[in-house]
């Protein structure tokens, strides 16, 4: 048998999964310790990058008013 075959699961063209949160990135420096203290206040399964994004969330609402 020549040829290929295609293997076709669905041809919905929508993307699976959750919404993307982190479409932009930058690196960040912090002050020797910063990363410590942060990681001595988070809760049980608490992920540091989610805690850096949910304060600078709340910062950037405080500053623009909201």
């Amino acid at each position: 048998m020549t040829g290929s075959t295609e293997l076709v699961i669905s041809d919905t063209r929508s993307p699976v999964g959750r919404p993307r949160i982190n479409g932009e990135q930058t690196p960040a420096r912090f002050a020797d310790g910063t990363l410590a203290r942060i990681d001595a206040v988070l809760t049980d399964k608490e992920k540091r990058s989610d805690f850096i994004r949910e304060a600078v969330e709340r910062e950037l609402a405080r500053r623009e008013g909201k």
